[in-house]
């Protein structure tokens, strides 16, 4: 099977390729001309370099392929200037929709994100039938990978085979970026996660993500969206998961969310507007982060096979790569002596 796959030196997008390589596939890969290829070391593939705001060029790469996997967004919760993450995300994927059609590409998988579900200042668990609608869209990010959902729903309706995925929070190893839930561990490990906000998250091994790529291809329903999900926790369970793993105290001090978007508006308007550098704490992430992002992933359990496990695993593969790879300090274990406690 010829697969044309887009986001591969992503975090999950590349954990995709991996499982596509290990199958057999052949695969072309979409790079741009500064991306790092450090994730696609020793995967058997093609590179295309090319752009989502260019998806005219893609024709040629694109064509002969049995199916396209898209798996690239621009994932960012900060953005001086959202301009380009709505031409790569939304106009993007509209537009490599529309040439897969014309070349003859016969089967798409989508990877949206759980950030398009219905989220409530609750702890509701959420599900694919949860009511939502663009205005509960919290920042460009979100905003933009909800109205791309909404591209490829309306592709099929429209008659073309495709698969939506929405991944919860994945975690796992190669997080070269990291993404924000990767700069939670890291932050961790390097003792600066001081203190919390009561907010939850689902978390899911980055693993189980890529193999029901795979199987989505072959036994996902073309228009219907499904939930990747594993294990609904709070932010402190999480802290304490990866206390319990590398012997590290976890935080006690729980910030009200006023506090933390004091933080985040100066972070905003000094770090990221004065001195033009990425902010440790954004707005839109507190605004998130004061919704349990819970989710049911019992659709994809029962269609796809989606196997709900506990993410300890996962966590403890995170945090080996980050020591491993310099991005966080080594830690004593779960069998050093005590640590102390936060402050």
């Amino acid at each position: 099977m010829n697969v044309f796959l887009t986001g591969a030196t992503g975090f999950v997008g590349s954990h995709v390729a991996r499982a596509y390589a290990a199958q057999g596939a052949d695969l072309r890969l979409l790079t741009r001309s500064s991306s790092n290829l450090a994730s696609l070391e020793g995967i058997n593939a093609e590179t295309v370099v090319g752009d989502l705001r260019d998806v005219a060029s893609l024709r040629s790469a694109l064509t002969g392929c049995d199916a396209l996997v898209h798996v690239a967004a621009d994932y960012r919760l900060w953005v001086p200037d959202p301009i380009d993450m709505y031409k790569a995300n939304v106009d993007g994927t509209r537009e490599l929709l529309k040439l897969a059609r014309e070349v003859g590409v016969q089967r798409v998988v989508y990877t949206s994100s759980v950030a398009t579900m219905g989220f409530t200042k609750t702890d509701t668990i959420v599900d694919e039938t949860t009511p939502v609608s663009e205005a509960a869209m919290i920042g460009h990010y979100k905003r933009s990978k909800w109205l791309a959902e909404q591209e490829a729903i309306a592709a099929a309706r429209a008659g073309q085979h495709v698969m939506i995925l929405n991944p919860t929070t994945p975690i796992g190893a190669m997080d070269r970026k990291p993404t924000p839930t990767g700069r939670i561990v890291v932050d961790f490990l390097n003792r600066n996660f001081p203190a919390y906000v009561d907010t939850g998250l689902n978390l899911v091994d980055v693993a189980e993500i890529a193999r029901m790529h795979i199987v989505a291809l072959d036994h996902g329903t073309p228009g219907e969206r499904y939930i990747l999900g594993g294990e609904n926790l709070t932010l402190k369970q999480i802290l304490d998961r990866m206390g319990a793993i590398s012997g590290l105290p976890s935080p006690t001090t729980k910030v009200p969310h006023a506090v933390a978007m004091a933080y985040a508006f100066f972070e905003e308007n000094f770090t990221g507007r004065l001195l033009k550098k990425e902010p440790r704490a954004t707005v839109e992430a507190v605004r998130m982060g004061q919704k349990m992002m819970w989710a049911s992933s019992a659709k994809a359990e029962r269609e796809l096979g989606l196997q709900v496990k506990p993410v300890d695993d996962a966590l403890k593969s995170a945090m080996e790569w980050f020591v491993a790879n310099g991005y966080a300090l080594k830690y004593p274990g779960p069998n050093a002596p005590p640590q102390g406690n936060w402050p």
